[in-house]
């Protein structure tokens, strides 16, 4: 039978790390690899909104669930543009010690369908061989790895939560992961993801250093859940005010902003998840109320900057009530989530996405579906995972899709497809996680 943990490379001779370690200083960097860059409805409407007001930059950011074991993943594709260099990181990352845990697992990101990285409790790890293995690359203390992002096969970032009131701890790699140097902060939660070496967005703050400083982006008032931005002049957030919700959209760094879609809501949203893989893309996760282990979201997408949106998903539940914006009334009209929650959510392209379902009451909490068509239609997957602490969601392409099933006492596992969720395979089974006596 196969067992994944005998291909971990750890217990390695001192001497022999020590040869290994010059080796990989010597070595050359890997080839860089590349990644990824419609359908309307619900007529917008364009109104000014008022004016914008600067905001904290340590903000909360909501997962693609709102259950508080779901992960906050990443979900847009690797950019790879643009060659803007920060200053030279201090400080390089400690020499891995092989006999680090690898469970906990808390961030995912594929480079390609066999290519990526996972991270958890004080580590990260790549694979080549499409999960079947996995190598310590980073083991930086106890630290949780928050999100990892890539550009291509060598440059890749992770975020570490430690506890610092100042953000989360920037590390970053060049040679695909053999060696990490601190890069600096990220001041808040948000979504991170780079544009190019020196810039990247996370919630409203920007930077063009590689991390070291951070610009604050104007936000308008009564935003729920955090803003994103695609890039400098594309900006989108979720308002709610007056018994109805807002999309806005910017096209100046925040300067300005423009209503372009609105909703009367007799549900007050709690959170939002904006995610998008183009200037005129943007997928948007309302959250609404819960109750019954139950909670109510819509997802709305829209391929034209915010001229047109449409309702990709509404899913009302008996214990939550309607989704924002929708009555119990609508049901059977708008394609219906799998779970009684929402799960993750990992847009690829305009046309191709993923949208996971969690139920804490069911033997196998985990669910997917998929969409092809930019939302108009999804296909859920005939298999359901078990995992009581919620899911990774990570994708290439439409066809190529991982999930990892969380778990706090039961090995996490990941599962693999390359159908588009239409079968699976059990690639890898992590630790199991140290219990205390």
């Amino acid at each position: 039978m196969f067992n994944p943990h005998a291909l971990k490379k750890r217990s390695i001779p001192l001497a022999t790390a020590v040869i290994l370690a010059l080796a990989m200083a010597l070595s050359g960097c890997l080839g860089d690899d590349a990644a990824p860059s419609a359908s309307p409805s619900a007529t917008p409407s364009a109104a000014v909104t008022p004016a914008p007001s600067d905001s904290a930059l340590p903000s909360p950011s909501p997962s693609a669930s709102i259950d508080p074991t779901a992960p906050a993943s990443p979900s847009n594709p690797a950019n790879p543009n643009g060659s803007t260099s920060p200053a030279a990181p201090a400080k390089p990352s400690s020499p891995v010690n092989p006999d680090v845990s690898m469970s906990a697992v808390t961030a995912l990101r594929l480079i390609d369908d066999t290519s990526g990285w996972t991270g958890g409790e004080g580590w990260i790890a790549r694979t080549d061989d499409g999960g079947a293995s996995w190598e310590l690359q980073y083991t930086g203390g106890s630290f949780a790895v928050q999100q990892i992002f890539a550009l291509n096969s060598n440059k890749v970032w992770a975020t570490l939560d430690t506890g610092s009131a100042d953000g989360l701890k920037l590390i970053r790699s060049t040679d695909g992961g053999k060696h990490w140097s601190e890069a600096g902060t990220t001041p808040n939660a948000g979504f991170l993801h780079f544009t190019n070496d020196g810039t990247a967005f996370s919630g409203n703050a920007m930077t063009t250093d590689g991390g070291q400083t951070w610009k604050k982006l104007s936000v308008p008032n009564g935003v729920i859940g955090d803003v994103y931005f695609h890039d400098a002049n594309n900006g989108w957030a979720v308002q709610s005010a007056d018994g109805e919700y807002r999309f806005l959209h910017t096209a100046d760094q925040g300067k300005t902003w423009k209503t372009v879609m609105k909703r009367a809501s007799d549900i007050v949203p709690a959170a939002s998840v904006i995610r998008s893989t183009g200037k005129n893309d943007a997928w948007i996760e309302v959250i609404g109320d819960s109750g019954m282990s139950q909670t109510s979201y819509v997802l709305f997408h829209t391929t034209d900057g915010g001229k047109t949106w449409l309702p990709a998903i509404v899913k009302n539940t008996a214990g939550a009530g309607p989704a924002p914006g929708f009555t119990m009334d609508d049901n059977g009209k708008y394609p219906n989530g799998t779970g009684s929650r929402p799960g993750d959510l990992y847009a690829v392209n305009p046309q191709t996405a993923f949208m996971g379902g969690y139920c804490p009451a069911c033997d196998k909490p985990n669910t997917i579906q998929a969409t092809a068509d930019g939302g108009k239609t999804w296909s859920a997957s005939p298999e359901e995972f078990g995992g009581y602490q919620g899911q990774i969601i990570a994708a290439t392409d439409e066809k190529h899709v991982w999930l990892i099933a969380k778990d706090s006492t039961e090995p996490t596992v990941l599962h693999t497809s390359d159908d588009g969720g239409k079968s699976w395979q059990k690639a890898y089974t992590f630790d199991k996680p140290k219990t205390e006596d």
